[in-house]
């Protein structure tokens, strides 16, 4: 049962992260360009993913640390397995711009988001009501 809570909660960021990225998109890129769009949007987005953690924690159902990390790095493979295949199959992007999105040296920061990710569960669990054993 906590699998499959996680894996839903995950289609929910997932489909939290797809709004942000359209409205990041249409409202932020005219603005500051699209690196700092995409640089501002792992923050923001963290924000968002940290949120949503927090919120259905408890419902997952997970107890303590090594369950919130193992929900945390499911998160982050499905994440990096949608990612990847959302940008090339989907929105067509070439795999060099989708690498350059996790080259900190060239600015990309979707390793600082990704990091946050699989954390989240178990900041969300700290913040919530703190860890059992």
């Amino acid at each position: 049962m906590i699998l499959l809570r996680s894996v839903i909660i995950w289609l929910f960021i997932v489909f939290a992260e797809i709004i942000h990225g359209m409205l990041r998109g249409i409202f932020l890129v005219p603005v500051v360009g699209d690196l700092r769009s995409r640089q501002i949007g792992v923050f923001t987005g963290s924000i968002f993913i940290l949120t949503i953690a927090f919120a259905f924690i408890r419902w997952i159902g997970a107890i303590g640390k090594r369950q919130l990390l193992g929900i945390g790095v499911l998160w982050l493979i499905l994440m990096l397995g949608f990612e990847i295949a959302f940008g090339r199959f989907v929105i067509g992007l070439p795999w060099e711009r989708i690498a350059s999105d996790y080259n900190m040296a060239e600015g990309g920061l979707l390793p600082i988001g990704m990091l946050v990710l699989a954390a989240a569960p178990l900041i969300a669990a700290k913040v919530r009501n703190g860890i059992q054993r």
